[in-house]
């Protein structure tokens, strides 16, 4: 290569990197003067709520109808506790049970024989298929019953943008907005158990397949839950392709109590992200 040809190529190559330097000074200062409006979240859709107030603190696409994957089990619940079905009754895993639309992993092996409380605890904590399934499956009038008590609740909430198809969220039908579900997170957090599931950090189960007894280990699905930086009241995750990441926890952040609301996030972490973006933001507008 000539002497001409080697000055040329380090030259672009430096011109190409101080352009490189500017796009990336300029994004960085763009993002920080709209820090005090945009918390620059990745989920798609989102919602950040005063729950005493209902002020909007944030609102990204909050009226878009979306798949909410298993955060429906927060209404799973609902219907569970208002039935007033007896929770220290034993259920039995079944068949019936196993999920056939997604073929998702569970640790409940069929023949499982543990309470109704226990079984709805795995629900809400650890987003327990099986367990959510068979809860369906045991109510009275079976699982279309089920799901008209799901639909009539949600009508009752003024859940207007919310239909259900089942008791898992593994259907995409399960659909809702963020606007719908900070209506869903204010009615569960009246429920003292289903704050106190959806906030257990880990639950050993014992329980029996048959006569023989099991020990079954179960972490809460959002490891934010298992932070002691965290102060959350209520919490639930979801997940399924059409989905993407979900999250809707009630927290207190700068001594207020949000309900947050995160939808469609694109990476594994990305919803637990944003909820780290959302909680600095609100330091910083603290400060000002």
């Amino acid at each position: 290569m000539s002497l001409l040809l080697k000055k040329r190529s380090r030259f672009y190559r430096i011109g190409f990197s101080v352009l490189l330097l500017f796009l990336w000074s300029h994004e960085a200062v763009d993002a920080w003067s709209k820090g005090g409006s945009n918390p620059g979240l990745k989920s798609r859709v989102a919602l950040i709520v005063d729950q005493e107030t209902g002020e909007v603190i944030y609102e990204k696409n909050a009226s878009d109808i979306a798949p909410i994957a298993s955060v429906t089990k927060l209404m799973t619940a609902i219907v569970i506790i208002d039935s007033g079905v007896p929770l220290l009754e034993s259920i039995t895993i079944a068949k019936a049970d196993r999920d056939r639309y997604k073929g998702s992993r569970s640790k409940l092996s069929i023949g499982t024989t543990l309470l109704r409380a226990e079984v709805l605890k795995l629900a809400l904590m650890a987003s327990e298929n099986r367990a959510s399934a068979a809860l369906s499956r045991e109510f009275p009038g079976g699982k279309k019953a089920f799901v008209l008590a799901m639909n009539e609740k949600a009508e009752a909430l003024g859940m207007t943008q919310t239909t259900f198809v089942d008791s898992t969220g593994l259907r995409p039908g399960n659909v809702s907005s963020a606007l719908d579900l900070v209506k869903l997170a204010k009615a569960a957090f009246a429920y003292p158990l289903i704050r106190q599931y959806t906030t257990t950090s880990s639950f050993q189960l014992r329980a029996k397949i048959g006569k023989r007894p099991i020990t079954l280990e179960y972490v809460n699905s959002n490891r934010l839950a298992r932070s002691s930086r965290w102060d959350i009241g209520l919490s639930k995750t979801g997940y399924i392709s059409e989905s993407g990441r979900c999250l809707v926890m009630q927290t207190t952040l700068q001594k207020r109590q949000i309900i947050m609301v995160l939808l469609d996030s694109w990476g594994k972490l990305t919803a637990l992200g944003d909820a780290g973006r959302v909680r600095r933001w609100m330091e910083r507008q603290s400060k000002k």
